[in-house]
């Protein structure tokens, strides 16, 4: 599904990134700035669907973390258990002398069960102590011996997925960074020349003729009533607003009204190519609401014409 979206994020992007030239180029500003919103807004989807992906792979590794810390607790609890734990008795006694069945009198026996009654006193004393302050030190120790302890078959299947530490890149890949970098940027650069060249006004020569004429289709859309009336005043609007878009204001520019929507004018002097080309940008832009402006035709006319 992540995969599906990053397909379309990037074919929505490339293709308002693509318009968003074209309409520079035709000097169509409304037009390019929804085009810059739109490619605007992909961006940040896509940027939020990266940023969703990490947080849930860090969630993921988080979780595995934390099962690793309580097995590895669980371990560390046991070793403490075992080293807890009385160790195992032998079968039979340790004196198996006394076990004897002929009838001696030994003379150090009375020595030694009150010795053994001392020595006993004295190892209870030092096991109390000891068990008083050892525990740290039992829990230290059993820290460091559940590293050596066996782990659990999850942990094993789990060690399959862990990234490797620090791998080295080989000088293949940063070649190939490196040259993806270069030509990255040098695309950018050329784009950002070539719409400036495009874009940016310049003083061109004049044209040989001595007026410009310019045809005229407006269409109303969205459910008004497509009268006459209507059709003049977008057609006004648009003229009026569009009469400082090229390089020389339109000083003498007359429409006529020719009637089904379809208008003429003529804008003396006559224009330059670059000049046409704005203006017909900005008739066509999508600036008025309802309203839909077409050039069927532009060019240059001479004095003698009517």
């Amino acid at each position: 599904m992540r995969r599906i979206a990053y397909v379309f994020g990037g074919l929505a992007a490339a293709g308002a990134g693509t318009y968003l030239v074209v309409y520079l180029y035709r000097w169509q500003w409304q037009r390019a700035m929804l085009c810059g919103v739109l490619l605007l807004v992909v961006e940040v989807m896509l940027l939020g669907i990266v940023l969703l992906g990490r947080l849930t792979r860090i969630e993921e590794r988080l979780r595995d973390s934390d099962r690793r810390q309580r097995e590895a607790a669980a371990r560390q609890d046991d070793v403490l258990a075992r080293l807890r734990a009385e160790p195992a008795r032998e079968p039979g006694g340790r004196f198996r002398w006394l076990d004897d069945s002929v009838d001696r009198t030994y003379v150090f026996v009375p020595v030694l069960m009150v010795t053994g009654v001392l020595l006993s006193g004295l190892a209870w004393v030092v096991q109390r102590i000891a068990s008083a302050t050892a525990r740290p030190a039992e829990r230290r120790l059993a820290g460091r011996l559940a590293v050596l302890s066996a782990p659990g078959p999850a942990v094993y299947d789990d060690l399959e997925d862990l990234p490797p530490l620090g791998p080295a890149r080989s000088p293949r890949r940063v070649a190939r960074v490196a040259v993806v970098t270069v030509v990255g940027a040098a695309l950018l650069t050329a784009l950002v020349v070539g719409l400036a060249q495009l874009t940016q006004t310049r003083e061109e020569a004049a044209a040989a003729n001595e007026a410009t004429s310019v045809l005229l289709q407006v269409d109303m859309r969205g459910g008004t009533a497509a009268t006459a009336d209507r059709r003049a005043l977008a057609a006004e609007q648009v003229w009026e607003r569009c009469r400082d878009s090229t390089s020389v204001p339109l000083r003498h520019a007359a429409l006529a009204d020719l009637g089904d929507g379809v208008y003429a004018g003529v804008v003396r002097p006559a224009l330059t190519p670059h000049d046409r080309m704005r203006l017909r940008g900005c008739l066509e832009d999508a600036t008025l609401d309802r309203a839909h402006l077409t050039v069927m035709a532009i060019g240059d006319a001479d004095a003698d014409d009517d």
